[in-house]
């Protein structure tokens, strides 16, 4: 099967780029969006100077359960850069949110609470809220990740999305918010 279609049967419609988008991406933006493929797996990512972000993680379900992902994550780790990543807040009618939670408390990911991110799907119109995870080596801030959400934003999922989806997406300001103060609890500590 075609990475494409393994990470579009697994993700939904509204996380969903386009084909056309990917490929172009992995085309046009070779230096920083990169692709790790293997019978079991999928990771898209893009690596820049001072993070590493990552697109989509699937690893298939016969495979799960044998360190598959954790081998992924610490290739990453190993580039000794800050990782980020959205994932969907917890649905507990839909146990791979949990997993996927657990997964990545496990690997020492933290929530982002001061980071909001809601965008509206082009492919739905629905509004998709997301919460950000991080892994930060060197106790980086969550104002250091709100900045490369930003560029990630910016670089990665708005690149020529007018081309791709026939209307762009909202401006970064719009999508993304940072406070200050966050009172809100870590949803990893839920999990």
């Amino acid at each position: 099967m075609h990475w494409y279609e393994k990470l579009n049967q697994y993700f939904p419609i509204e996380e969903m780029k386009s084909k056309e988008h990917m490929e172009t991406l992995l085309k046009e933006r070779s230096d920083i969006y990169h692709k790790d493929e293997g019978p079991y797996h999928v990771l898209m990512y893009a690596e820049l100077d001072k993070f590493v972000f990552i697109d989509y993680l699937f690893v298939s379900t016969q495979s799960r359960g044998q360190g598959l992902g954790h081998k992924l994550i610490e290739k990453l780790k190993r580039k000794g850069k800050p990782i980020i990543l959205e994932v969907e807040p917890v649905n507990y009618e839909d146990s791979d949110t949990e997993k996927r939670l657990r997964f990545y408390k496990r690997e020492g990911f933290e929530h982002a609470a001061a980071i909001g991110y809601e965008r509206k799907s082009l492919a739905t119109n629905e509004i998709n809220k997301m919460e950000i995870l991080y892994w930060a080596p060197h106790h980086e801030s969550e104002e250091m990740i709100f900045e490369a959400m930003k560029k990630t934003y910016e670089l990665i999922h708005t690149y020529k999305d007018e081309k791709f989806y026939g209307e762009s997406y909202q401006p970064t300001e719009e999508v993304l918010t940072f406070q200050e103060e966050s009172g809100s609890e870590n949803i990893l500590d839920n999990v």
